[in-house]
């Protein structure tokens, strides 16, 4: 049994901190942007994969960065260059997002949704062919609808790739090989290949099989941007990217 002086000691020596030059500061937690513009604001003003979570999303996802174009700060929701990545895929694979950011990808509709309806987006569509040439399309208050409206999309439009919208009218639902959403009996989804908004088919598929180099052979599930190239456009790169409005 410990003496009354000896339980002095033991109660005094609890009493002090093993490591007393450590401070005891809280851990402080990582930054999380909703989008690149965000990220290009707090100084990161270099292309890159960055993570980040759209507003009213638990989910964090890797995206590519556009920091370069017209000012920077778009989170890049499609890209395509090379071909490495199938594109013919179901709504599920459309809706959570596919491939990889440093690459060809989709972001995931979910996503788009969560970001553009959360404030006022533009949407630019960057597009280059096989034989090197290069042109946009810029969209103004570019948004789409959750799921329940099978992600159907809002925009204005202006740029160089034809004097009209290669996007199809205002309105128009997201269609895939398995759930058919367009305005024709014959499945656009399946026969053009994708997922896009198609309404009768329309005059736009990003999401089309990847042909490289130049053919004059017309292919009706390639990459299409009508108004820019007609039913001849080989694109070797498009990129589908969003930004604040204002920015």
């Amino acid at each position: 049994m410990l003496s009354l002086s000896t339980q002095y000691i033991v109660i005094i020596l609890n009493a002090i901190p093993l490591y007393p030059d450590i401070p005891s500061t809280p851990k402080e937690e990582p930054v999380i942007f909703r989008n690149c513009a965000e990220i290009f604001r707090s100084g990161l003003t270099e292309n890159g994969v960055h993570s980040i979570r759209p507003p009213n999303s638990t989910r964090t996802i890797k995206v590519f960065c556009d920091m370069k174009t017209r000012g920077g700060g778009w989170t890049v929701l499609q890209h395509r260059r090379d071909g490495a990545v199938d594109f013919h895929r179901g709504w599920k694979d459309y809706k959570m997002g596919f491939g990889d950011p440093s690459g060809e990808y989709w972001a995931g509709n979910d996503i788009i949704h969560l970001l553009t309806s959360s404030q006022e987006y533009s949407l630019q569509v960057q597009l280059k062919d096989a034989e090197g040439n290069e042109a946009y399309s810029h969209y103004n208050h570019f948004y789409i609808d959750a799921e329940n409206k099978n992600y159907r999309y809002q925009h204005g439009f202006s740029g160089t790739a034809g004097r009209t919208s290669s996007l199809t009218h205002p309105g128009t639902q997201f269609s895939t090989k398995d759930r058919d959403n367009d305005r024709c009996s014959c499945k656009c989804a399946q026969m053009a290949s994708g997922g896009w908004w198609f309404e009768a088919c329309g005059p736009s598929n990003l999401n089309g099989i990847y042909y490289a180099g130049v053919s004059n052979v017309v292919r009706y599930n390639g990459i299409k941007w009508y108004y820019w190239k007609g039913t001849s456009l080989m694109a070797t790169v498009t990129t589908m990217m969003v930004r604040p409005a204002v920015f």
